[in-house]
């Protein structure tokens, strides 16, 4: 073993970046190279990027930078490296990576993942290879399977991405221009893949996509299948114990979708959905396709379905226009909802994004300003979330050993950690614990062991009034 070859991945930004960056190193170890942590002693070394926040692009040569400077160390002591670029970057930037990186041997667009092994054994013959081109239904159909004797079992919890890329053109988004139109990975190839996690001890998925529930994938049955459908057909699946998803759109928040939160036990009764503005004349310049009114009764929708349900969402301030009457508008949205906990960022201009040439762009003091008033807000609403959850009883799904001896970590339907004091044999199971106290975000509990029949309803109406 201590002659593999090794693989170091540094993923940037979303969820589906950790996704995408785990199926290529399941992908590598099939051609023998071995993860690690180090990116000293990897002969390969690929950065999976992110285009969404400001400066990404800076970041990533800076990066490079360094590593170049690893290499010739590395060349130095007799040893090759090779530098690759995957990721959103990657697909906007193309071979002028190369051109100023000559470093880099290896471009590789977030679509065509599954060449992986491909691209690497041309770029070992000294080639330099950039493949950007979109191939995404390509990449949901020639991904192979994660196999458990090839691939280290990850935790409790996985991602599985179901859809890639979006229709819905926000003006400040450059995931169409980097991840394409909304394209849905079959039920089969789905369901192969969460049953070879589940054999690795996976116990909990995250349904990944762009745009998730507009997902319409190929069903079983040949027909198109929705979220709800394929969330009810993986609830089947006795192993699994957990399902949620994210990220959401308001405007395909569905009835089936909303009647899916209500009926089915095994997805949680915790919703991401981003709103970014509470002002309407905010949300039509962003092209966001929903109103103020519209966004809040969605919320009330869900809330009627599933009254213990929490919310969390993505805000953007400062995008240009924005006046302090908009943003005002916005804090009263956050207010009125009371989220669990939230995204918040201050707008930074995508290239080539129809909101990078808008003239009113905000300061960056006004920015700043506004970011850290929501925040505050946002902070106190998860604190009063939290604390609301202390005294009650929960199903904690427990992820690993924690900090001191004799703990284990677990998390409950809202994602808040809970450590408590029990068996290690715990770790992959679901127990009630009861929660005593708060310490920062996380939530201090113990093992009950009669559990309380009545726990979910008490908290429903305690989560009733809080909202």
């Amino acid at each position: 073993m201590s002659d593999a070859r090794k693989v170091h991945i540094k993923s940037f930004g979303c969820q589906m970046n950790v996704y995408d960056a785990r199926r290529m190193a399941d992908t590598l170890a099939r051609d023998g190279y071995v993860e690690t942590g180090r990116a000293d002693e990897a002969d390969l070394i690929i950065l999976n990027t992110c285009h969404i926040r400001e400066k990404a692009v800076e970041k990533v040569y800076s990066e490079l930078g360094r590593l170049r400077a690893m290499g010739t160390e590395a060349k130095a002591q007799g040893r090759e490296q090779m530098i690759a670029v995957a990721g959103c970057v990657a697909q906007a930037e193309g071979k002028e990576i190369i051109r100023c990186a000559p470093s880099v041997r290896l471009v590789v667009g977030p679509q065509n993942i599954h060449r992986i092994s491909e691209l690497v054994a041309r770029a070992n013959t000294g080639e330099a290879v950039v493949d950007t081109e979109f191939a995404v239904e390509d990449k949901f159909e020639q991904l192979a399977t994660p196999k458990p004797e090839v691939t280290r079992s990850r935790g409790i919890s996985a991602f599985v991405t179901v859809q890639e890329g979006c229709d819905k053109f926000c003006t400040f988004c450059v995931v169409p221009y980097t991840r394409g139109n909304e394209t849905s990975r079959s039920v089969q190839r789905i369901l192969e893949e969460t049953e070879s996690l589940l054999a690795q001890g996976v116990r909990e998925i995250t349904l990944l996509g762009q745009n998730v529930n507009a997902y319409h994938g190929r069903g079983l049955d040949g027909r198109d299948w929705t979220l709800p459908d394929l969330i009810a057909r993986l609830a089947e699946i006795p192993e699994l114990y957990r399902i949620r998803y994210m990220t959401s759109h308001p405007r395909d928040m569905t009835d089936a979708l909303i009647e899916a939160h209500r009926d089915i036990d095994k997805l949680m009764p915790f919703l991401h959905l981003p709103v970014q503005s509470g002002s309407d004349r905010i949300l039509s310049e962003m092209n966001r396709k929903h109103t103020r009114a519209e966004y809040l009764q969605i919320v009330e929708r869900v809330r009627k379905a599933r009254p213990d349900i929490a919310f969390s969402s993505d805000f953007i301030v400062g995008f240009p226009g924005e006046t302090e009457q908009d943003f005002e508008d916005t804090l009263a949205l956050a207010r009125e909802v009371q989220f669990a906990q939230c995204f918040t960022f201050k707008y930074s201009p995508r290239p080539g994004t129809p909101a990078a040439v808008l003239s009113e762009q905000v300061s960056e003091e006004s920015k700043t300003a506004r970011l850290y008033r929501l925040q505050a807000l946002i902070e106190a609403q998860q604190r009063a979330f939290n604390l609301a959850c202390v005294g009650r009883e929960f199903d904690v799904l427990f992820e690993k050993p924690g900090r001191h001896p004799g703990q284990i970590v677990g998390r409950t339907p809202y994602l808040q950690p809970v450590p408590v004091y029990a068996p290690q044999s715990l770790i992959g199971s679901v127990a009630r614990a009861r929660v005593n106290e708060l310490t920062g975000y996380s939530l201090v509990g113990e093992i009950v062991a009669d559990a309380d029949s009545q726990s979910r309803q008490s908290f429903t109406a305690e989560a009733s009034a809080f909202a």
